[in-house]
């Protein structure tokens, strides 16, 4: 038996008592503090904690990318372990403040009440909020603005189980969660490794002495330089999928990407200036991801649109040849030098048709891209396989951490089979005794 059957058996075994969120906290929203106080933005001492906060340091925090002036804040700061929810906008997020502070509109503050300061681990509570984040989408008003309706929020129950339990609860999810990120940052590792080994292998490969033949990217092609149309189309519930530069990306067309669908009417008259085809290779031209390339792998119909410039090389040089020259340094190089850099980069196609490259010959090109080809192949491996044992693992700290946090109301199911099996025996006591 585990420690935690144990405490089970021993400290609730016909079940748990529950109690409502607005039994067991008070709530407030969070807000933005006044930014006409002097020294608003210097000299801050109170954390005011937002999204980013949660997205780039986690759910359980004590320190904030943001602080505010004690003269910007509205009465006192929120107490610490006060946990905040997302209410609106990004519903489904949660976080653990260790610290008073503050937070944005976007949250509401749980503060735990003092009749139950003893009866919570704090740790415990955020963990269950794992299960308020599910009930959070789930209860949403109507409307444009996607917001949690407060008085179904009000209702979520939470389990009044004893403190001992919550805190073997918590020790075992910290276990998990620890051997968890250790193991994301080993397989991200191997991961960064195998990419910053393949470009440099690349990079080594298609550098060639002085003697070797110079020209032009458009030297390799069979025509100029193209792109998709540069008016917004309407997307269409199907037809013909129709991709931009979010679907480029590890070198490769993400058609899971694409922005939506356009008509086959559309796309007809789209390809009367370019329709493309396999073995094209696109850039992102235009965005914040300009000098992304992807390669056309297969023959299904689709189209693009203006961000991308697609490329078609001649008899003369191999495609795959090209979508690695795109990638080296050397190319790169010269689009973060020739784009244009106001709100967003832009590279001209004609200014990319004229970047210097070395040109082998064909049989050298070929030879150079079955090489980074397999080592490709190999990255692409590990970059699909290492994300998926890394979800698998996400996916099973989940489940083992709900099935930690199900509980049942006295009477009702109880947790674990062996439970399950103490009250059948006792309710065949109680049958027996009635006879």
């Amino acid at each position: 038996m585990s420690k935690l059957d144990d405490l089970i058996q021993k400290l609730c075994p016909d079940g748990v008592e529950y109690k409502t969120l607005s039994e067991v906290f008070d709530t407030r929203n969070g807000y933005t503090p006044s930014k006409k106080e002097k020294n608003f933005w210097e000299n801050g001492t109170i954390p005011w904690f937002r999204m980013e906060d949660i997205r780039e340091n986690g759910g359980i925090l004590d320190k904030a990318t943001q602080y505010v002036s004690q003269e910007a804040v509205k009465g006192s700061p929120f107490p610490a372990n006060s946990i905040i929810v997302a209410t609106s906008a990004t519903i489904g997020e949660h976080a653990l403040i260790t610290v008073p502070s503050i937070a944005n509109q976007r949250f509401t503050y749980l503060m735990i009440k003092e009749q139950y300061k003893d009866d919570y681990d704090p740790k415990f509570l955020y963990y269950y909020c794992f299960k308020l984040d599910e009930y959070c989408k789930e209860c949403l008003n109507q409307g444009n603005f996607a917001s949690v309706d407060m008085k179904k929020f009000a209702k979520f129950q939470f389990p009044r189980l004893p403190i001992e339990i919550q805190r073997e609860i918590v020790r075992i999810l910290d276990n998990f969660t620890e051997l968890t990120a250790e193991l994301t940052a080993e397989l991200t590792a191997e991961l960064t490794a195998r990419k910053k080994q393949y470009e440099f292998y690349r990079d080594k490969l298609l550098t060639y002495k002085n003697s070797a033949k110079h020209g032009k990217i458009m030297d390799m092609l069979a025509q100029p330089i193209t792109d998709g149309p540069h008016t917004t189309p309407k997307l269409v519930d199907s037809g013909v999928p129709f991709l931009s530069a979010e679907a480029i990306y590890d070198g490769r067309i993400h058609f899971e990407k694409k922005r939506g669908f356009i008509t086959e009417e559309f796309d007809s008259e789209c390809c009367k200036k370019y329709k493309p085809q396999k073995n094209d290779v696109f850039m992102v031209k235009s965005g914040s991801t300009t000098g992304k390339v992807g390669f056309v792998d297969t023959d299904i119909r689709f189209n693009i649109w203006s961000p991308l410039a697609a490329m078609r090389t001649n008899d003369n040089n191999s495609p795959r040849f090209l979508f690695h020259l795109l990638q080296s340094e050397s190319v790169q190089k010269q689009v973060q030098a020739k784009a244009s850099h106001g709100s967003q980069p832009n590279l001209s196609m004609r200014a990319l048709e004229q970047f210097d490259v070395v040109i082998p010959s064909l049989e050298v090109q070929q030879r150079i891209a079955n090489v980074l080809d397999n080592f490709d192949s190999i990255c692409s491996d590990l970059n699909i396989g290492l994300p998926a044992e890394i979800e698998a693992r996400k996916k099973q700290y989940e489940y083992y951490r709900d099935m930690l946090l199900t509980f049942a109301a006295a009477d009702d199911i109880i947790l674990t089979d062996r439970q399950t099996d103490r009250q059948t025996d006792r309710q065949t006591d109680r049958q027996t005794e009635h006879n």
